[in-house]
Formats: structure tokens, sequence, C-alpha cells
């Protein structure tokens, strides 16, 4: 499993010594771009984009542009999460719109983006509720002409607020019986100790809350602030600590 590092921080692209996941709502206003030194993944900003405003207010053909910007000045960016709608409950009353809605939007989404732009590798994104949600989305971007078992990453959609519970395993396993590599976005401590065995890559940034709610400061750390909830050095432990408890599992480069 490739385990991406979740953050906010832009400039981790230049001294980070582990694959990360950032999002494009912190990178599109960021004037200088120099070349990444890891490897990272673009979060398309899905969940704060339609939690604040209920639709997309970025056009495919905006966020096309700004995905392949970021490609060729930072470079060593594995893929671009494409501009998926998300179908917890809260976020289908915030759009109005039902989970079948969100799943044809995201379908033709992806179609979209990788018209606008083929040199950049945008990834699919399974939506639903249920196991049946899942797998029914997985045939509706068949019928739009892309097998997904044969995609290198797909990512798996709406199961941040589950990992808590038992739900996500059936699901997740449901998934991967039809052959697919799964990402799984947000994922926390447990829903990785559930699941990280069936998955392909996760990111994670519950360093941020760890930090945080326990109130860390590493000795070490010379930073102002009074906790490690944006400490690069915590991060990283955090995340190689992480990885080792999830035995058998080892990390891919």
């Amino acid at each position: 499993m490739k385990f991406y590092l979740g953050t906010n921080k832009a400039g981790w692209l230049h001294k980070a010594t582990v694959p990360l996941f950032i999002s494009h709502r912190t990178l599109r206003t960021r004037v200088k771009r120099r070349p990444a030194v890891v490897d990272w993944a673009l979060d398309s900003g899905g969940f704060t984009e339609l939690s604040l405003n209920g639709l997309w207010t970025i056009d495919p053909e905006e966020y096309a542009w700004y995905a392949f910007s970021y490609k060729i000045h930072y470079g060593r960016m594995d893929w671009a999460s494409q501009q998926d709608w998300m179908c917890e409950d809260i976020m289908l009353a915030r759009t109005g719109k039902t989970v079948a809605e969100h799943q044809l939007l995201t379908t033709q989404n992806l179609l979209d983006l990788r018209r606008i732009e083929p040199k950049v590798h945008f990834i699919p994104v399974i939506q639903g509720q249920t196991a049946e949600d899942y797998l029914r989305h997985i045939e509706q971007f068949r019928d739009a002409g892309i097998d997904l078992s044969k995609e290198p990453t797909v990512g798996i959609g709406s199961v941040c607020r589950r990992q808590s519970t038992e739900e996500i395993v059936p699901i997740v396993e449901a998934i991967t019986s039809k052959g697919l590599r799964l990402h799984g976005f947000g994922m926390k401590t447990l829903g990785l100790q559930k699941v990280s065995h069936l998955m392909a890559s996760a990111d994670s940034m519950a360093w941020s809350f760890t930090a945080r709610m326990q109130q860390i400061r590493l000795e070490s750390c010379t930073h102002r602030a009074p906790r490690c909830s944006d400490c690069l050095e915590f991060a990283t432990l955090w995340r190689n600590n992480l990885l080792t408890k999830l035995d058998p599992i080892k990390e891919t480069p």
C-alpha cells in the first residue's frame, strides 16, 4: 500500500521525505512553484467545494488547466483526483440531489476531464452509500466506456464517516472483488486497521487532529506553534508509526 501524508502546506513538496496528498485549494494560490522532491497526488478539494457551495464552482476546463500546470511545474505528480460528488447524507442535503444524480455527475466529470486534458492522469472515483450503490457505479462507468478493473487507481468516496463502523469492510470487499485497485481518501487509523490489506493506496491527515487533541509538541521542534498540528517532523513520525502497526502490510514506493 502506498500511503500519502495529507497536508495543507504546499512547501512540504520541497522538503518532505514521504509521498504527499495535497489539495487544489492549497496549491492554486501559490505563486512560487519549485520542483517537488517526493511523489504526490492532487486532491480536487471536492468535499470543501460542495460543503460550501452545494455545487462545483470550478468548471472542468479550469480544474484541468490547473492540474496540468501543477504536473509541469512541480513534477512527480502520481495522479489527480477527479471532481467527484460525495454521497453522504449531509452532502445530498446540501446539493438537493440524489445518490444516482451524484453518480451520473461524477461519471460525466471524468469523461470531461480526460477529454480536456489527456496528459494528466485523472483517476475515477466511485461514489455511493451501500455496496450495491458502488457496484452500480462501477457498471455505470463501464457503460460509459471506462473499465475500472483496468485502471491503475480508483478512488472510493464517501467512506470517511463510516470507518468507525463495520459497514466499511463489506463495502470495500465487494468493490475489490471486482478487481479494482482502490485508493482510500481521508482514512483514519481505525479504518486503515480494518481495510488497509485491501487497499492499493490511501491518504490521511489524521496526524494533525491527533496533535491538536493530544496536545503534542515534540521536544526537538523549534516552531512557534504550541502544538505539532502543522509540523512535518511529527506528521512524518506519525505516518511511519502507523505503517509499522499495519503489519503484515508493506508499503510500496
